[in-house]
This record gives C-alpha cells, structure tokens and sequence, in this order.
C-alpha cells in the first residue's frame, strides 16, 4: 500500500496517555449511581446493570496477573477521527495484561456480529492503522442490537471464538443497544463482559463523566480550516456572503465550536431558535438586517454558520413537517398518482391554514424534498434539506423587498457550502489520537476489572495527557425514557447546546461585534508535529467549560 509522508511519519506518533495506564493500577469505586431521570423505569429494565459506581483508575505498587483473554470489538454508526486508536488502545491494553490475549474484529458494525464475519487483529494489522482516519480497518455499520435473536446470534460466535468481552464503539445510540446488550448476557449468565467507547463528531454524547465524544475535535479543525480559507477568500474578493451549513442534525455543537474558532460574522444555533420560538422569518430578517448593516459600511460580504438540523429546531417548521408526515403516511398512493407540477398546490390545499402559509413561502426545491426524501418510517428526512440554499434564496429576496422600500442599499451575492463528510474521517489531531488511544486502554482495563455495562471515561484532558483521569462510567447512568416509534424506550440523553452554558455565553458575548466587524480568524490546517501550543490543544468548548469550573 502506498503510503503519504503524512502517513509515515504519522504511524510512528506515540500517543500520549495519563500516568495511570503507564503502570500498574487499582480500581477505587465511587458511590452506587443512578439514571438522569426516569430511576424506576431504568431500574426495572437494567436490574443487573443499574446502580453501578463511577470507578477511576489509580496507580497501583502491585501488578495484578491476568489469564489472557479474548475480546471482540464493533465499529457502529458514522465514522469519527480517532476510532483506529481506539482499537490500537484495546489491543495494546489487552496484550499488556496477558501476551496471549487475542482481538477480533465484527466487519462492517453490529452486523458483523449478527452474521458472523470477522477478523482477528494482529499486531501487523493494528500497527497499520495507527494514528490514522477512517474506520476502514474492519468498517462500520448501523445495524441496531435490539432484538433477543440478534443477541443470542451473536453470543454463537462468541463463544465459537471463546471471547470474554465486547467493546462497542458508537454514539447514543449505539452506547444504549451496547448496555441493553451487557444487561441482557448478564440476565443470562453468558459469560460476556460488554464495554461502550463514546464516539460522536456531533458532540452530543457528552455529560459530567464523558467530557467530549471522540472526534469532534479533529472535525472541528476540519471544518474551521476550511471555514477559514473561505473567510480569508471572501475578506480579499469582499463580494459574496457564504453561507455554510456544518454537520450535527440533533445539536449545534459544531457550528458553535467552529464559530468561537473563526469568528463568522453569523452563527445560528438552533436550540436558541427553539427556545426563543423563533420563526423561519425571524432568522431571515435577522440575517438580512446584518447583511444590511454590513452593507451600510461598504462591506458586501460575509460568513454564516448554519447547524444542519436547523429546520427542526424552528417550532413553526416542525409543526409542518409533523403534519406533512402525517397527511402523506395516510394518502401515499394517492399523493404519488398526482402530477409532478401539481403536487405543491395539492399540498397547500390540504394543510392547515398557518402550515400552508408556511409551506407555500419556501423555494420550490425545499418545499419539494419534505414531500419526496422520507426515511423508511416515512418521516421527513431533514438532513437532506439544503438548509444553506433555504437560507441564502430567502434572504435574497427579503433583501429585494427592501430595497423596493429604500431599505437596503448594497449588493447581494451569494454562495453555498456543505461540510460534513470531509471531517469524518481525517487523520485524527493529537488531542483525538491521544483521547481515543487512552479511551482504549481504559476499556481493557474495564474488562481486566471485570466489569460490564461501563463506558470507557477519560477525564481532565484539558490539563497534559499524564494529568488525565481514566476510569468507567455506569451507562445506565446516562440513560432517561423518550419515545420512540410510538414506545417508551432507555435512551442515552442527547447533550444539547446548553444556552446557560459558558460557550455558548462566550459566543453570544461577541456575536454582536463579529457580525458588524470582519473580525475573522484563520485557524489553518491541523498541525501534528511542532510545539504543543499549536499541536495539542482542545476544542475551545472544552477549554471554555474547564475554565469555569
């Protein structure tokens, strides 16, 4: 395989990891936990599970011995810098407790596992992929683990390959169906330990014991550099206004990461939009009037950071899309039957008075993807809704109003960005490789222990590696009901921007400034080798929230 001088040089980095993992180590147990909320409803769907305490590492004088043991690892959900070090920190943790030990991995995510397709991880594989993007070296999937057969499918090849543990590494979702999975081998004395590693770029697997889900720094960078470049194009042309929406359906973590680190002259955060219930006409004159302001003093340009989940967020917005969801779940056939050029007016005809008001202000390309791009359960899928084109058309023509009505003077140009997949699986920053690294060491060190439905918790990590805290989260302990599909379901909690929080108050303190001045920040590319000022730094939301603490 032919390899980069990136690459080469990369696949010789040694991760830094807390003090803890260098040596021998005991387990202190904290007090018995409980869930967020819900505590009797959790409690009676994980009796073997729940209650668990918060364990943290400490350096021991005395190494324990270990018999060596076989572990299975899974790759779930969409993919995030740092998971290959993930795995190469479980390899490591596991060898450095017995040199017999052995990891395999599930192809392509919980499928993997359900059908029965693996590979054992070698040292000449693992070393390969350390230090490196991507979850190619055994692939993911989204597959759910939540049904008893698919358990008791996998639990055959399980004891086939005589593994002892399994790790999942994902997101919410993915962490719940791991800590179903640990609470139901529990229930059936499998003999299965199961271990969740939290992986996210969106940021919103977070809570007091989970600081920040692995690769939302390194997408952050990713997607700060590029939002740079762009800002550094558009302070020297001074004639576009660009419009860029960022990944993260369910949170604004990273448009609000991004925006502390390049200082655009508009950020939308979309949980300040549903808590101000504000209208899809609000965030428009709200953009125009700073287009307009900006114009005033002869600047015809800027940058505005759109969270990719936006439109849900917008109250007005979501009351439609429930009630286009449900007309179009009850008439599907007779929908389709309708001509193309009719459909619209079909539509408005047939919704509510303030839905059709609404549903007819859109652009023809928005208002046709919530008919047409459903998911499977016939929702609207509304991450395929170009949200930036939404924004940017209406804005031009609320900018056209007022200018028939002499109130805006300047020129309107504008251009339309979409960064998400690009920050996927980028070769993961220091912080990431660091974190993720430590984050699989940690797990082996859960399975040493002997325990089962813990998620892998690294700590401190704003401070140098050798300060972090390492150590195991209950994942019962972040779970609460939501309903799902029509049912109550245990869910991990989404950490949403927290507008009561010091990022988001550090942003809002200078929003104002940013909008009106081109007060921009260049941040450049990931830097992986050089002084650690400039190589090893977290996100601003981390250092922002240590800070305060």
């Amino acid at each position: 395989m032919t390899k980069s001088a990136l690459q080469v040089a990369r696949s010789a980095y040694i991760p830094k990891v807390p003090k803890t993992l260098k040596s021998a180590v005991c387990i202190k147990e904290g007090n018995p936990t409980q869930s967020i909320s819900d505590q009797d409803a959790i409690r009676a769907l994980f009796p073997n599970t729940y209650g668990m305490p918060v364990i943290q590492f400490e350096v021991s004088e005395i190494k324990s011995r270990y018999a060596p043991v076989n572990v299975g690892v899974i790759l779930s959900g969409g993919q995030a810098p740092g998971g290959h070090n993930v795995i190469a920190g479980i390899f490591d943790g596991i060898k450095d407790m017995n040199p017999a030990s052995r990891l395999y991995g599930f192809i392509l995510g919980p499928g993997g596992l359900i059908n029965h397709k693996y590979i054992e991880l070698t040292q000449d594989i693992i070393d390969e992929y350390r230090n490196t993007g991507g979850f190619d070296i055994i692939g993911s999937g989204r597959d759910k683990l939540e049904k008893k057969a698919d358990f008791d499918k996998g639990l055959e090849i399980l004891k086939k390959l005589n593994i002892s543990a399994l790790v999942i590494i994902g997101g919410d979702d993915s962490n719940t169906n791991a800590c179903v999975l640990a609470e139901y081998y529990a229930a059936i004395g499998a003999g299965v330990q199961v271990i969740g590693c939290p992986k996210t770029i969106d940021g919103d697997l977070k809570n007091e014991m989970i600081e920040t889900s692995f690769g939302f720094d390194t997408a952050c960078k990713v997607y700060s550099e590029v939002i740079g470049n762009i800002q550094r194009d558009c302070n020297s042309a001074r004639k576009y206004w660009h419009f860029i929406k960022l990944m993260g359906r369910s949170a604004s973590h990273i448009a609000l990461e991004c925006a502390l680190q390049v200082q655009p002259n508009i950020c939308i955060i979309s949980e300040e939009v549903e808590m101000k219930n504000q209208s899809l006409d609000d965030i428009i004159d709200y953009i125009a009037g700073i287009v307009a302001k900006r114009a005033e003093n002869g600047d015809n340009f800027g940058t505005v950071l759109i969270p990719e989940g936006l439109i849900e967020f917008i109250p007005a917005m979501r009351k439609l899309i429930n009630e286009l969801n449900e007309y179009l779940a009850r008439h599907e056939d007779e929908f389709k039957r309708i001509k193309r050029s009719a459909q619209r007016e079909h539509i408005i005809d047939r919704l509510s008075i303030e839905n059709a008001r609404i549903y007819k202000s859109l652009p023809e390309a928005v208002a046709r993807q919530l008919t047409m791009d459903r998911d499977p359960h016939g929702n609207v899928q509304v991450s395929l809704i170009e949200t930036e084109k939404l924004l940017a058309e209406m804005v031009r023509n609320r900018l056209a109003e007022w200018t028939d009505q002499g109130k805006y003077v300047g020129k309107f140009a504008s251009q339309v960005h979409f960064f998400g997949y690009e920050g996927r699986c980028a070769a993961p920053s220091n912080y990431d490789a660091d974190y993720c690294y430590s984050l699989g060491f940690t797990a082996a060190g859960l399975i040493g222990a002997g325990k089962t439905g813990y998620m892998s918790s690294v700590r401190n990590t704003t401070a140098p590696a050798s300060e972090w805290i390492a150590g195991g989260v209950p994942i019962t302990m972040m779970m609460n009901m939501e309903r799902r599909h029509g049912q109550m379901k245990p869910v991990i909690q989404k950490a949403l921007v927290k507008l009561d929080g010091a990022p988001f108050k550090e942003y809002a303190s200078k929003r104002d400034s940013w909008a009106l001045n081109t007060d921009y920040v260049y941040p450049g590319p990931i830097q992986y080798f050089g002084p650690t000022e400039v190589c090893d730094q977290p996100t601003k939301t981390l250092q922002i929230e240590q800070q305060t603490k």
